[in-house]
């Protein structure tokens, strides 16, 4: 057996394998140390804690899924990066099954406090890019958000729906793209298509 690891990488490698294998609660010390054949001691070389390698191996996930596919992505309009995030993220969850359903749900116990906060801090940072997406959009009708409805509270609610459509393993998220067009877009009710148009 190793007595030390030669980098953390190493160790959320082995981590990120866990949870393809066996889930997010496989993770612990003691499950990192064997997988990679070194002392348990070596794992708090790197991670002081057990909440501390919960949180890094739930951002080294969510990395992985959002990376997965080594394209940079940059999007006009809302509904297309919308339509990019699910596909991310339900390929996310097949190659780690029962990450997001466990994490969206639960992460109560206090040793994983941490990879909960983990979790919110990565729905805080695709809900704001959605927001970004969206004020950035030309074809965002001008009348769409006012005080009534934000533009922040329409990210929120599309983003709410989203995580409902995934939780309950739904492959399609064709429904919620048509939600959000007719929501923010100009919508052609004479077409026979019932399409969108641009002015």
């Amino acid at each position: 057996m190793n007595t030390i690891v030669t980098s953390r990488e190493a160790i959320l490698a082995e981590s990120r394998k866990l949870v393809m294998e066996k889930g997010i609660d496989s993770v612990n010390m003691r499950s990192v140390a064997a997988a990679c054949n070194v002392a348990v001691g070596s794992i708090y070389n790197y991670f002081p804690s057990k909440a501390d390698l919960i949180s890094a191996a739930v951002e080294d996930v969510w990395k992985d899924i959002f990376h997965m596919s080594g394209e940079s992505m940059k999007f006009e309009h809302f509904t297309d990066c919308l339509a990019w995030l699910y596909e991310r993220i339900l390929k996310g969850c097949e190659q780690y099954p029962g990450f997001f359903t466990l994490h969206s749900v639960s992460f109560a116990a206090e040793d994983k406090s941490s990879g909960r906060r983990m979790m919110e801090k990565y729905f805080a940072h695709i809900r704001q890019n959605l927001l970004h997406v969206l004020a950035a959009d030309p074809l965002v009708r001008e009348d769409a958000f006012d005080d009534q409805l934000s533009a922040g509270q329409f990210v929120d609610m599309i983003f709410t729906l989203l995580t409902s459509l995934l939780l309950q393993n739904q492959k399609c998220c064709e429904p919620l793209l048509v939600v959000a067009a007719r929501c923010i877009y100009e919508y052609n009710i004479e077409s026979n298509e019932g399409g969108f148009y641009e002015d």
